[in-house]
């Protein structure tokens, strides 16, 4: 069974928003989608953006570097699923967000 480790508060990630969180030696973006919560790698595959710190609509998070999308549920890069970021299991415990790493 997977550890998962308290990584913010509900309170901390609004409906519509995103954030980088460290957890175990990595940093992830997390990201609230109508209320479902979604962890990446916290990295851009293009220039290595911060993701946490792009611009979500719906489920596609838009680097702040140089605009790459990515579905934040599948992980996949828009428009090219052969690229793909990990991503991470979440748990919501009353109002812990927690990421399986």
């Amino acid at each position: 069974m997977a550890d998962f480790v308290k990584v913010a508060s509900l309170s901390d990630l609004q409906k519509g928003t995103c954030r980088s969180v460290e957890v175990k030696d990595k940093t992830l973006a997390l990201f609230n989608v109508d209320g479902a919560i979604y962890a990446l790698d916290n990295t851009c595959l293009h220039q290595g953006g911060p993701l946490g710190e792009g611009i979500l609509a719906g489920d596609v998070v838009s680097c702040p570097w140089h605009m790459w999308e990515w579905n934040v549920r599948t992980g996949e890069k828009c428009g090219d699923a052969s690229l793909k970021l990990a991503t991470y299991p979440v748990l919501v415990e009353g109002t812990d967000i927690k990421v399986a790493v």
